[in-house]
């Protein structure tokens, strides 16, 4: 797609704090979207929000300078494809095609290149912010307002604008396939190429894993490359995730590469039948992507099918355990026992990250090596189902070992807890200097009051 230009952007800034003005004194001020990419239920809302129609593009791309332009409702997926036409990239490209950069950097994004470039927010060098006063307000880092965005889910108001850091890239990625039998074999590994970007002699730009059986787990190296030769393509019959236990090298287009998670959201297309031969020969490519296999999730919740053939078969109740924590490094081991123990999904996504810098809502130790463990499905644990009894042991579980679990999806901390892991109290100080008013729902209603 093209970019749309500072006058187009300016017109729906002005749409977008109209529709606040047009909210009434007192009331909540929200979006007015229906999409999203959270796994968290929320009330339902009633009356106007805020319009952000116009918000969804990239405003301009400097190669010169290596930086975008961005509105905050632009996904990865139309903001890479702008990017590309330069040979350019975001530093940080979150794995599913439909997050939104601003979600991104007010929520959290990893993906495989994070053990070098930290988190998407760590490449915004600048971003105008609607606040709950309902000013657009321009920060950068260092700022408070800036440096207590990330992680705040909108409860400090909403980016419009933010101008990113990109990196040139060749047009092909070089892929390959290393398996561990043992965790802590695999944690060696992680921490020899996060310290010297490389393996084996060869530079190392990407850096992801999965965990398929307690006994064999995998880390994906990749690096950038313009080699010739057939590249795979994930997008059609073949499965990437099955790949990576059957090929030891691959070689992709960068394109494919960014998304060679979004085909079949990761692993969970399977459970919509999406990896069988004979459906996925019927089943539109068109249609192989995260958000159709999202909104067929939203359209479970609401009927409850998967629910009722339970019942039917005599299962219990199911949990949903849908989730992404952050683990040390070195706890690495002792989480994955822990995991197989008691909750015994696989595969699990293993990507290593390190944070460049302290951010006050999201406190991971600066420059350490994290590791990002992803799962996402269901768990037979009968009645006590709706009180989330596996999330809650692997909240405690996380935070026993040091790390920390993402806001995207559900959570069931008591308030002093959730303040003292996020610090509560930075954020408040932040949010009644911009939302004296409170117009904005709290993160803690957000996220565990799911308000």
């Amino acid at each position: 797609m093209g970019s749309i230009g500072w006058d187009e952007h300016e017109r729906a800034v002005a749409r977008l704090r109209a529709s606040y003005d047009a909210i009434p004194d007192g009331a909540p001020v929200r979006l007015a979207k229906r999409t999203s990419n959270l796994f968290r239920p929320r009330a339902a809302t009633t009356g106007p929000g805020l319009d952000v129609s116009g918000l969804s593009s990239v405003i301009e791309v400097d190669p010169a300078a290596g930086t975008a332009e961005v509105q905050g409702m632009c996904t990865y997926e139309d903001l890479v494809a702008a990017t590309l036409a330069h040979s350019l990239v975001p530093l940080v490209v979150p794995q599913l095609r439909t997050i939104t950069l601003g979600g991104a950097v007010t929520g959290l994004g990893v993906e495989s290149t994070s053990f070098r470039s930290g988190l998407p927010h760590e490449s915004v060098l600048e971003m105008d912010v609607l606040t709950g006063a309902g000013e657009v307000v321009t920060t950068r880092p260092g700022d408070a307002l800036f440096d207590t965005f990330p992680n705040s889910y909108g409860s400090l108001g909403y980016a419009t604008r933010l101008r990113i850091e990109l990196e040139p890239v060749p047009g092909r990625v070089a892929l390959r396939h290393v398996r561990f039998d043992d965790p802590a074999r695999l944690v060696e590994a992680i921490a020899q190429v996060t310290a010297t970007r490389e393996w084996d002699g060869a530079r190392v730009d990407g850096l992801d894993g999965v965990a398929f059986e307690p006994g064999e787990l995998y880390l994906s190296l990749a690096t950038w490359t313009d080699d010739p030769g057939p590249t795979s393509d994930y997008t059609g019959q073949q499965v990437y995730y099955r790949s990576i236990r059957e090929r030891g090298a691959d070689l992709l287009t960068m394109e494919d590469y960014l998304w060679r998670w979004d085909t079949d959201w990761f692993w969970c297309s399977a459970a919509f039948g999406a990896q069988h031969p004979l459906v996925r020969r019927v089943w539109p490519r068109r249609w192989r992507r995260s958000d159709v296999y999202h909104r067929l999730v939203g359209l479970d919740a609401r009927l409850g099918l998967v629910d009722r053939l339970d019942r039917r078969a005599g299962r219990p109740q199911r949990e949903r355990v849908v989730q992404d924590v952050e683990v040390p490094l070195a706890r690495l081991p002792e989480f994955l026992a822990w995991f197989d123990e008691h909750v015994g999904m696989r595969p699990v996504w293993l990507c290593p990250l390190v944070a460049h810098r302290d951010w006050p809502t999201y406190p991971l130790a600066p420059h350490e090596v994290y590791v990002n463990v992803g799962f996402w499905g269901t768990v037979h644990v009968g009645p006590d189902a709706p009180d989330g009894p596996t999330n809650r042991a692997i909240e405690e579980q996380v935070h026993a070992l040091g790390g920390h679990k993402s806001l995207y999806s559900e959570a069931f901390y008591d308030r002093e807890t959730f303040d003292r892991l996020y610090r509560g109290d930075r954020l408040g100080a932040v949010k009644s200097l911009h939302d004296p008013d409170d117009r904005l729902t709290s993160l803690y209603d957000k996220a565990v009051r799911r308000q």
